[in-house]
């Protein structure tokens, strides 16, 4: 087993950020061949998905998880604790903290367009977000 963390600083809610590269780099480093990459983000106001990196479906991406989680209803959380991240709590549930991917001649095995990214979902700005990248095969 391989493991290493990736840090990312993010500007502001709504960011999504590649980190196809970083991921990559990994899975070399860690010579397995064949086998698994596990992504998993620490915190509960992010998120990790895979996606195609383009504008449009990005945007897209933006604007459905606002139709399921908007800022425009009460979140009980925001009651409880005042910091106004209600809707943050829910976008991260739904699409989930980590995801796997298949190892194959030492890279990922990811379709044409795909692509593994950072949802930033917390309100807050500048948020700093670690990203456990674990390698096993």
């Amino acid at each position: 087993m391989f493991r290493k963390e990736i840090h990312v600083t993010t500007a502001k809610e709504g960011d999504i950020i590649d980190i196809t590269p970083e991921v990559k780099e990994i899975v070399r480093e860690s010579r397995v061949a064949e086998g698994m990459v596990h992504v998993f983000v620490t915190g509960s106001t992010a998120a990790v998905t895979t996606i195609e990196y383009e504008p449009g479906v990005l945007s897209d991406l933006s604007r459905a998880l606002s139709s399921l989680a908007p800022d425009t209803i009460h979140y009980a959380h925001d009651s409880r604790w005042g910091d106004g991240n209600g809707r943050s709590h829910v976008k991260a549930s739904i699409v989930g903290p980590s995801l796997a991917v298949p190892v194959t001649g030492n890279t990922l095995a990811l379709g044409t367009w795909q692509q593994l990214v950072l949802l930033e979902l917390d309100v807050r700005e500048g948020r700093s977000r670690t990203i456990i990248v674990t390698v096993m095969g």
